[in-house]
């Protein structure tokens, strides 16, 4: 499970971020389509608030889902997107506060409990930990204000890239990858495309965070949508 000191630092290095944005900087295009600044800062803060309804959910029994319905969970990011940039960061702080809180009420057995995201995916209360720091360091990229993928902490990265390609090579339209990250000599998966390059240039391009243009053996090879 991911520490959250983990967590916290991720989302201090967001925050740092966030907070040279003025107003203008905020109605900016994002580097995800159709959203800008402002909506991936909201996005940040209602996934804390929905992290904080599952952990709640794991320690009370009191069945807490993360969001009322995905267009619910849409709607309350389009209506927060447009707001100034100093509420925006108010409200991506104080709701990693409140995700902090609920992560140091949570006794040891709760982390194993089940819960039900907006997906209708269960997982151990335990996901949502991994999850909040994946969105945090993910996202912190989409602002496109300083932070790439290359400053993404290498426990992180490693761990990603093994999950996802695991997770594609699961999938009856995933590509049978091997994955070779040329700066830490680790390999991921065992398929027949072999692509190579930095580890966090692999995870970008398997995120859609990047074209693969600093990899080797990308071509012809096509992705599934993975977040």
């Amino acid at each position: 499970m991911i520490a959250l000191t983990e967590i916290t630092a991720a989302t201090q290095a967001l925050l740092a971020t966030a907070a040279r944005l003025d107003d203008a900087d905020i109605g900016a295009p994002s580097l995800l389509p159709g959203w800008t600044r402002g909506h991936v800062l909201t996005h940040v803060a209602r996934n804390a608030d929905g992290g904080t309804r599952l952990l709640t959910w794991a320690r009370t029994g009191v069945e807490s889902y993360e969001y009322p319905s995905l267009d619910a969970r849409a709607a309350e990011i389009e209506g927060g997107a447009n707001r100034p940039a100093g509420v925006l960061l108010d409200d991506v702080r104080q709701s990693a506060d409140r995700f902090a809180e609920a992560y140091t009420l949570m006794p040891d057995e709760a982390w194993e409990r089940t819960v039900q995201w907006t997906t209708g995916a269960r997982h151990p209360a335990a996901r949502a930990a991994d999850a909040r720091l994946t969105e945090v360091l993910i996202h912190h990229v989409d602002l496109d204000a300083g932070f790439t993928p290359g400053d993404w902490p290498t426990d992180f990265t490693t761990r990603l890239l093994a999950s996802l390609t695991a997770w594609l090579a699961r999938r009856e339209d995933g590509p049978n990858l091997r994955l070779h990250a040329t700066d830490t000599g680790q390999d991921h998966g065992n398929g027949d495309h072999l692509v190579t390059g930095p580890a966090a240039s692999l995870l970008a391009w398997l995120l859609g965070r990047s074209d693969g243009t600093p990899l080797t053996g990308t071509t012809a090879i096509k992705i599934p949508f993975l977040y």
